[in-house]
């Protein structure tokens, strides 16, 4: 037996055409163009929010040493620490930084689901597209039972059918799904570190405001 012998175009086809179509359909283009873009992710290490954590403490010593405009001139790579020093520099208040860091880490917990469901949706589409060839072939066995080479053929296609739609469901989709969501949890943790150090910052950087300083008539004519 060779490997040739598992190789069948129709049952390739049949399977792999069938879940790409049912995942454009389940899924919206972005998702889907998301989900495809996070393979490149998969070999990455797990998000740590350390370097980000020490950039914070660099960035404090900086606004300490030199005030918060100084914050503006700095390189920041990362979207969520770039937003919530811009809001810095722009004199918002701690507890209003630490609400868009939130909403921020909640857009991107919703993101990375959704291109993880779009795996997981694929991985439910392969096994009935493999169930959809096994028919296929099957139907077209029964109608060539006078050529018994056709109906070899035929048999090839309904087996490995099955066979392609169990290999694309257990050993692609599902795990780059699971993957997708155990890096998803990961990053989310660590980036909710990050809100607590920006939101002191925010609050020691903040302008405060200077009471007006009322003067009393009786106090003019005292003195």
């Amino acid at each position: 037996m060779t490997p040739g012998t598992f190789l069948d175009p129709y049952a390739a086809v049949i399977v792999g055409g069938g879940t790409i179509v049912a995942a454009m359909l389940r899924t919206p283009s972005a998702d889907l163009a998301r989900a495809l873009k996070a393979l490149v992710t998969l070999p990455r290490r797990d998000f740590s929010a350390e370097p980000l954590l020490e950039q914070i403490h660099s960035l404090s010593r900086i606004a300490r040493r030199h005030g918060t405009i100084a914050l503006d001139r700095t390189v920041i790579v990362d979207p969520d620490l770039a937003a919530g020093i811009a809001m810095i520099v722009d004199g918002e208040g701690g507890e209003t930084v630490a609400q868009e860091l939130r909403h921020r880490r909640r857009a991107r917990i919703e993101r990375h689901a959704a291109a993880a469901d779009a795996w997981a949706g694929m991985a439910e589409a392969a096994p009935a597209m493999g169930m959809v060839g096994t028919l296929v072939g099957l139907v077209a066995m029964f109608t060539q039972m006078s050529d018994p080479r056709a109906i070899g053929q035929a048999m090839a296609v309904a087996l490995l059918a099955t066979l392609y739609g169990a290999i694309v469901a257990n050993l692609l989709a599902m795990p780059v799904a699971s993957r997708l969501r155990a890096a998803a949890r990961a990053e989310a943790f660590e980036r909710a570190r990050l809100e607590t150090p920006l939101a002191a910052l925010a609050t020691r950087e903040a302008p405060r405001a200077i009471a007006p300083v009322s003067f009393s008539p009786a106090r003019e004519e005292a003195s």
